[in-house]
C-alpha cells in the first residue's frame, strides 16, 4: 500500500522540481537613481510654488548636473508654500528674469552642511547668488537650543526640519523665503538739498583819493573852500578863494 501512494505521488513531486528549478532567483534591489532635487521636494509635498521656480529658473538642473557630477556637496534651505503665501502680493511677479535665479540661487550654498555644522559656519555664508558683503547677498546661520535661525538683514526664518540628507546633499524646510539685499532693500533716501547760499551784501563803493582830497576837509589842492547847501532840493555852491598872502 505504501509502495502504492509512493508510486502515484513520484509524478506530482518530480513535477514540483522541475518547476522550482526553473524559476529565476530573487533579484537584487536596482541601485538607487541619480540624485533629483526635484522629485526630493515632490516626494517632501508643499513646495509647489518652489518647484516651479526653481524649474522656470533652471536651476534644478544645475543643482543635479553638480550634485551628480562632482564630489561637491550642497544645501538647500526649501521655503513651503505657506511661506511664499507670506510674500507681498506680487512680489514675484515684479522681479526680472535674472532677479529670480538670484533669489534661487540665494537658498542654495556651494557645500554641504549637517545639522550639527551649523553651529560652527562662519558667517556670513557664501550662497550661490555671489557676493556675501553687506548689501549684497549676506546671509547668517546662527544655532541656539536646537533651533537653527538663518537671517539675510531682512527676514529671519527658522530651520523647521530636514527634508532630505545623504552626506552630498542636505535639504531644509524654511519658514520664510529668504529675501537677499541686494534685491529687496529699500533704496537708499535721496540726500538733503545743501542749504542755499545767501547773497552777500555789496558794501557801499568807497571814494578814491581824488573824492578824499575834494570833499575830506573841504579843502582842495589850489586853495580853495567849498561850501555846499541844500536848500528845497537845489544845491548852492559858494567858493570861497583864499588867496594866499
Amino acid at each position: 500500500m505504501n509502495q502504492l501512494l509512493f508510486l502515484l505521488s513520484l509524478p506530482l513531486l518530480l513535477q514540483c522540481t522541475t518547476t522550482s528549478a526553473q524559476s529565476p532567483a530573487a533579484q537584487p534591489p536596482a541601485p538607487p537613481g541619480p540624485t533629483n532635487i526635484t522629485k526630493i521636494l515632490e516626494k517632501a509635498g508643499q513646495f509647489t510654488v518652489l518647484i516651479r521656480l526653481i524649474k522656470t529658473t533652471q536651476v534644478a538642473d544645475q543643482i543635479n548636473t553638480q550634485l551628480n557630477n562632482s564630489n561637491q556637496g550642497l544645501t538647500v534651505f526649501a521655503p513651503t508654500d505657506n511661506a511664499f503665501s507670506g510674500l507681498k502680493a506680487g512680489t514675484l511677479n515684479s522681479l526680472t528674469d535674472e532677479q529670480k535665479v538670484e533669489l534661487i540661487q540665494f537658498h542654495v550654498l556651494p557645500s554641504f552642511l549637517s545639522v550639527s555644522q551649523f553651529q560652527t559656519v562662519s558667517n556670513p555664508v557664501r550662497t550661490q547668488a555671489g557676493n556675501s558683503n553687506n548689501g549684497q547677498f549676506p546671509l547668517n546661520i546662527t544655532s541656539s537650543n536646537n533651533q537653527v535661525n538663518v537671517s539675510t538683514g531682512l527676514v529671519d526664518a527658522t530651520v523647521a526640519n530636514t527634508i532630505y540628507s545623504d552626506n552630498q546633499l542636505a535639504v531644509y524646510q524654511v519658514d520664510k523665503v529668504l529675501l537677499p539685499l541686494a534685491i529687496f532693500a529699500p533704496p537708499s533716501p535721496a540726500p538733503a538739498p545743501a542749504p542755499a547760499k545767501a547773497d552777500k551784501k555789496k558794501s557801499p563803493d568807497t571814494s578814491d583819493g581824488s573824492d578824499d582830497d575834494a570833499k575830506g576837509d573841504g579843502t582842495s589842492t589850489s586853495g580853495a573852500v567849498s561850501l555846499t547847501m541844500h536848500r528845497g532840493g537845489s544845491i548852492l555852491v559858494i567858493l570861497l578863494a583864499v588867496v594866499s598872502l
